[in-house]
């Protein structure tokens, strides 16, 4: 047996496996909508956060070149 055929074959066998795996949890499992929720608002205060951040370097960097051009 060739390495990629028995590669081929590993990724199969996992593949398969990884399916037999998910539709097992799925049943048994159930999804909180609060879990969810709270995880959207995390990554909106994140997004906030960040464009804050990114908003005060371009407003510094504005100011810093109007310090330097009026010299």
């Amino acid at each position: 047996m060739s390495t990629e055929q028995m590669s081929t074959d590993l990724t199969q066998n996992q593949a398969i496996g990884y399916v037999s795996d998910k539709s097992k949890s799925s049943d048994t499992q159930k999804v909180d909508i609060n879990i969810l929720m709270d995880r959207v608002r995390e990554e909106k205060k994140k997004e906030k956060k960040e464009n804050i951040i990114f908003l005060s370097l371009i407003a510094s960097v504005i100011v810093i070149t109007g310090v330097i051009a009026s010299l």
